[in-house]
C-alpha cells in the first residue's frame, strides 16, 4: 500500500509502505473509512518539532476491522470502530480512573494516513459503533471523535465547564472549534471564541460561541476582562500550545477558575510565583479520548452534534501533500483524506 511519510520540513510524500499485519496477539488491523491531517502534524511539517528520519504520519482513524490477533476478545472482524490516538489496555490503574492516554501500555499511533492500519491493544483502544456500519455521511464526525473532538471535549472537561459558566476558547483550529462545541454541550452560558479568521468565526458561532474576540495577547485579555466586568472567565480552554496562548489563557481566567490546556506545548515556560498568585487551576495534557469515545459516538449517531463540519477540505489520500499545504497556509481548517 501507499501512505504519507514526512522526510523533513514541507517534504511530505505519498509512497509505498509495507502492508500492516498482526504483530502482537492483542493487535487488530483496520481498513480505514477515512483519514485526516491534524494540526499537531503541522509542528514537524513546519520544522518546529524534530523528527528522526522519515516518519510515517497520521493518528486519527476509524474504519472496518479486517483481522484481529489471537488474544483479542471484544473486537471482531467486520465491526466499524473508532479509536484514540493513544492506545490503552483500558484496565491498568491509570485507565481505571479515566486517564487512558497515560496507560502503562500506551503507544502513540502513527501511520494512519494510509488505507490500512495496525492498532495495538485493540480491546482497550477501539470502540465499535452500535448498530453496525454507519452511513457514509457520519464518517467525518466519527473520525473527528478519534482526536480533535475528544481533545476539545477533554479541554472543556479539564477546565471544569459547568452549566451557565463563562468560557473562553483560545485557538480557532479544529480542536479549539470543537472545544466551543464541547463547552456548549456541557451547558456553558457564555462562550468567547478567540479568532481573527472569518470562516472560523462563523463555524465557532455555529458550534455555540456567543462572542468573538479578534485581539491577541494582552489586548485579548483586556477584552475578556472588559466583557466580564473585570472578573475573568470561569473556564478557559487553551488549544494552541505557544507561550503567548498559554499566558493569554492564564491571564483571562478568574481567581479560582480552571484552565484546560491541550495544545501541545512548544517553548512554553511558566513563572511559578506568578501562578502562585493567579490562584487558577491548571490541568491538561494528551487527551484521554478513550474515556469519552462511547459518549461522543452516541452524540454523533443520535444527531446531537456534527463535529465533522471542521473538515472544510476533502482530498483523495494521494493528494495528502496538498492537504498539508492548505492547512499550513490556513486555507483549510482541517483536511479529510478519502481512502
Amino acid at each position: 500500500m501507499k501512505g504519507a511519510v514526512l522526510y523533513g520540513p514541507k517534504d511530505i510524500r505519498f509512497e509505498n509502505r509495507d502492508d500492516p499485519k498482526i504483530i502482537q496477539p492483542t493487535d487488530a488491523v483496520l481498513r480505514l473509512a477515512a483519514s485526516c491531517i491534524c494540526g499537531s502534524d503541522l509542528w514537524p511539517y513546519r520544522g518546529l518539532q524534530p523528527i528522526d528520519g522519515p516518519t510515517h504520519m497520521g493518528h486519527e482513524y476509524c474504519g472496518i476491522v479486517e483481522e484481529v490477533g489471537s488474544a483479542v476478545k471484544s473486537i471482531k472482524p467486520e465491526q466499524f470502530v473508532v479509536g484514540s490516538f493513544a492506545t490503552s489496555d483500558n484496565t491498568c490503574p491509570h485507565c481505571q480512573i479515566g486517564y487512558q492516554s497515560a496507560c502503562v501500555h500506551r503507544e502513540f499511533m502513527l501511520r494512519a494516513q494510509a488505507p490500512f492500519l495496525r492498532v495495538p491493544n485493540a480491546d482497550g483502544t477501539l470502540v465499535p459503533t452500535p448498530g453496525g456500519t454507519p452511513s457514509p455521511d457520519l464518517v467525518p464526525s466519527l473520525l473527528a471523535c478519534s482526536d480533535v473532538l475528544g481533545t476539545g471535549w477533554f479541554a472543556a472537561d479539564a477546565a471544569n465547564v459547568k452549566p451557565g459558566s463563562t468560557v473562553v476558547v483560545v485557538g480557532d483550529g479544529a480542536v479549539g472549534l470543537l472545544g466551543v462545541l464541547s463547552a456548549k454541550q456541557m451547558g456553558a452560558g457564555r462562550i468567547i471564541a478567540m479568532s481573527r479568521h472569518d470562516k472560523r468565526q462563523k463555524l465557532a458561532r455555529e458550534f455555540g460561541a456567543t462572542d468573538i474576540v479578534a485581539e491577541r495577547g494582552d489586548e485579548a485579555v483586556a477584552r475578556v476582562k472588559d466583557m466580564t466586568k473585570g472578573i475573568g472567565a470561569d473556564s478557559v480552554l487553551e488549544c494552541v500550545g505557544t507561550q503567548e496562548s498559554m499566558m493569554q489563557a492564564i491571564k483571562s481566567t478568574r481567581p479560582g477558575g480552571h484552565i484546560g490546556y491541550v495544545g501541545v506545548p512548544h517553548g512554553v515556560e511558566l513563572d511559578g510565583q506568578q501562578l502562585f498568585f493567579d490562584l487558577v487551576h491548571l490541568h491538561g495534557g494528551p487527551a484521554p479520548v478513550r474515556r469519552f469515545l462511547p459518549k461522543l459516538i452516541d452524540l454523533v449517531l443520535n444527531g446531537a452534534i456534527n463535529p465533522g463540519k471542521v473538515f472544510d477540505l476533502v482530498l483523495p489520500l494521494d493528494q495528502v501533500a496538498e492537504g498539508y499545504r492548505a492547512m499550513d497556509e490556513r486555507r483549510a481548517i482541517k483536511t479529510l483524506l478519502q481512502v
